[in-house]
């Protein structure tokens, strides 16, 4: 520890003459000392040849216990609490470790490398204080600028956090350990903030300052805003003065289940030379940081900044071994152990996030976040008040995103469910890849996800709503490989229902019901209904429901939908109670010809938004909002005479216009499936454009020319018929008919025609008719 004693002597005189450096010592389990201050007459009272020859040897040398900040009796009563809480706690030898200290700290490696050979002596440890883990320098003003606040991949979204009661932190404690902080700060005066233990360095307040910024930062239209600026309690615990043991000691004296500690400090790290690391590679910090976790409180740890030799390389955790022979940070290591900490480390600001150059890697790392360019607030040595920053980071910047995450968690969870994450359910919660925001694929180091709170909140608390509309019936929400075109929940009528609710909804015996659609007839006024269930974990409120039709079409694309309207529902309650919308006035302005439709549903809110229209442009979001985005249906539901038509192009036929649609971007190939429930005696004809007859045209065993530009081909009514490979360019637009036949007997029972599209084995598109008499 040399070098680390010359560094610090040179860059932080006012550290070393704080906090002097000591040597951690601790006696194996058969030396039986009383825990207090007088070590060295006990020994010499029990004639310990070797502290006798030590201090014959160094003079002035003074032994006490290391941990201060506690008594005896109270810190046995946290460790027996924390047997209760934790069932695998196992209690470290708290009351085997001394501290020993000299005036001339040059003397301490010296006087460690003696009593390293004593047989009563199992580690004695140089601690050298470092210097903190910096690296560079809403309606609120600078919030704008806050990035890491925002949706990912680039920050941690804490702002949909805010959505949900206690996402603003509300009812949370946190306790932040580092050497200073200017409290009365502008955007922090607001929280009270008080010191549990220690001293405050002037050198460190603007350190402290931009951390409790970023974490919680007043919404108070000065400044920045914190990630939960509602905290209930914010304290500090200061080492300069103390130890790091002591300090932690001191924060959990006062803290309870769920409450958060978030460790700002850096440490040397045991047996390497000007390397940085966590707190816990000290072995008396460790087990004061493990007695935390056990408690039930949460540790938030800095990861440390690698080196100070004007050099960057990170500390690797999976090949550091401990001057004990053990792999300590190594989950597949020998001797690894866990504090129960998460542990932090540092990427870019900029997605795809890479790890920053100096930043720690490895299995044992938890979360990154942003270590660079981070909007907070900013103090000096005069506590200045109203300063801010906009190159804050570090793990130091990293590590409080991250406790913010944390606290919004626990404050959403309090909230709504009753309790709070302890430490390795939360630590589990921010590890989970599939609801984290992964460091770019060129990283090759292992720095886990940053948390993305919307992922987390929606998938993992389950207290978001979901409100659902159907594809069919016997849609339950969930992503399926179902029909698409057959929603029970878009119903039209040419008259207004006086109750809704009562006619549509739960407990009306019309739940499961398919055919409540009336048939849409020109220069008429109808109300259109929208129905959906909320089977998410909190009440829906605001849900707009939105309306389009369209002509009837293979794929509904966005460029083919008219606005028929949109209602807004005050609240969708959850527990998948089905709920109907007010009426959506379809004026008979507005009203299409009689024919046959595809209507359209859209249903969202804040926090379970609807896609817009623009969205399904895209190919791929147009397949998954077919079939994951469950806030979004078709009803190609059409009832239309059994008559023939007055102008059908084959007499006593009945025809079924639609458009054959291809995809928004460029050329498909598509399967083409058309089945008909129909009765005996029924014929079935597809006519078509002539440039898709050439490519189907092996499909039909009889068809001839129709006209200039189209053909005409026989089905067989009663066996489906399938196309495959029709490749459809980008935008097609086929006009083309479905001619129906059916016996005038038959004409007053209903009968189904269908047709689908598939797209690589899944429906993407497909229209569904219904014949029968007409109704009105």
């Amino acid at each position: 520890m040399e070098k680390e004693l010359e560094f610090m002597r040179r860059n932080y005189p006012d550290i070393l003459k704080n906090e002097p450096p000591y040597i951690a010592v601790r006696f194996s389990p058969n030396v039986k000392l009383t825990y207090n201050d007088d070590g060295i007459k006990q020994l010499i009272d029990r004639q310990f040849a070797p502290i006798k020859r030590l201090l014959t040897k160094y003079p002035g040398i003074r032994m006490k216990r290391l941990y201060q900040a506690l008594s005896t009796d109270r810190l046995e009563e946290l460790i027996k609490k924390a047997q209760a809480t934790d069932e695998t706690y196992r209690p470290g030898p708290f009351f085997n470790y001394y501290k020993f200290e000299h005036d001339d700290p040059a003397l301490l490696p010296a006087i460690a490398k003696d009593m390293q050979q004593w047989k009563e002596v199992e580690q004695a440890v140089v601690y050298v204080p470092a210097p903190d883990p910096f690296v560079n320098a809403a309606n609120d003003p600078r919030a704008v600028n806050q990035t890491y606040l925002n949706e990912a991949p680039g920050g941690i979204d804490a702002r949909y956090a805010w959505n949900f009661a206690g996402g603003d932190g509300q009812n949370q404690r946190l306790v932040d350990l580092e050497r200073g902080w200017t409290f009365d700060h502008e955007d922090l005066t607001a929280h009270g903030i008080t010191l549990l233990n220690g001293t405050i360095r002037d050198g460190s307040r603007a350190h402290g300052t931009a951390v409790l910024g970023e974490i919680t930062a007043v919404d108070n239209t000065i400044g920045c805003v914190g990630i939960t600026p509602n905290l209930t309690s914010v304290r500090t615990t200061s080492y300069h003065g103390s130890t790091i043991p002591d300090a932690i000691l001191a924060a959990i004296a006062a803290m309870a289940f769920g409450d958060v500690l978030l460790l700002e400090v850096q440490v040397f790290v045991p047996g390497l030379v000007n390397m940085y690391g966590p707190a816990e590679v000290l072995d008396d910090a460790y087990e004061a940081i493990r007695l935390a976790t056990a408690l039930g409180i949460i540790v938030v740890e800095a990861g440390g900044n690698g080196t100070n030799n004007g050099g960057t390389p990170p500390f690797a955790m999976n090949s550091y071994v401990a001057p004990g022979g053990n792999a300590i940070l190594n989950p597949g290591g020998a001797g690894f152990r866990d504090s129960g900490a998460i542990l932090v480390s540092a990427a870019t600001s900029a997605a795809p996030h890479t790890r920053l150059s100096w930043a720690p890697h490895g299995q044992r790392i938890d979360n990154y976040a942003w270590g660079e360019n981070i909007n907070t607030l900013q103090s000096n040595d005069s506590a200045a008040t109203s300063l801010y920053q906009t190159g804050f980071g570090g793990t130091s910047g990293a590590s409080p995103i991250i406790t913010g995450a944390v606290l919004a968690i626990n404050g959403i969870a309090e909230a709504s469910l009753g309790f709070r994450f302890g430490p390795r359910q939360m630590r589990a919660l921010l590890r989970n890849p599939a609801t984290g925001t992964a460091p770019s694929p060129a990283e090759a180091t292992q720095i886990s996800v940053m948390p993305n709170l919307r992922q987390i909140i929606d998938n993992l608390l389950n207290i978001t709503p979901d409100i659902y509309v159907r594809d069919f019936v016997g849609d339950t929400g969930n992503p399926h490989s179902g029909a698409i075109s057959a929603s029970p929940d878009v119903i039209v009528r040419p008259m207004a229902e006086a109750d809704p609710q009562a006619a549509f909804g739960e407990g009306s015996g019309t739940e499961d019901s398919n055919t409540l659609g009336s048939s849409v007839v020109a220069t008429t006024d109808h109300f259109i209904y929208v129905r959906m269930r909320n089977r998410g974990g909190s009440v829906a409120n605001n849900v707009q429901a939105t309306v389009f039709w369209s002509p009837p079409a293979s794929l509904v694309t966005p460029d083919l939908w008219t606005l028929a309207g949109s209602t807004t529902l005050a609240s969708v309650p959850n527990g998948n109670q089905l709920t109907v919308s007010n009426a959506i006035n379809w004026p008979a302005a507005s009203v299409p010809p009689v024919g046959h439709y595809c209507f359209v549903g859209i249903i969202g809110n804040a926090l379970d938004p609807a896609p817009e229209p623009a969205d399904f442009n895209d190919w791929n979001n147009f397949q998954l909002f077919i079939r994951n985005n469950n806030n979004v249906t078709w009803r190609n539901f059409n009832v239309v005479s059994a008559e023939p038509e007055p102008n059908a192009s084959v007499e006593g036929f009945v025809e079924l216009p639609f458009l054959l649609v291809g995809a928004p971007d460029k050329a498909r190939a598509f399967d083409i499936i058309i089945e008909g429930k129909l009765p005996e005696g029924a014929r079935l004809m597809f006519q078509m454009p002539l440039d898709f007859y050439r490519q189907a045209r092996q499909y039909f065993p009889k068809s001839e020319l129709a006209g200039k530009n189209e053909a005409r081909a026989l089905l067989n009514p009663f066996q489906q018929t399938t196309l495959k490979g029709m490749k459809l360019p980008a935008k097609y637009r086929g006009k083309c008919k479905l001619l129906l036949y059916i016996p005038k007997p038959l004409r007053k029972q209903a009968y189904q025609l269908t047709l689908r599209q598939l797209y690589r084995g899944l429906q993407v598109g497909g229209l569904t008719w219904q014949t029968g008499p007409r109704r009105l």
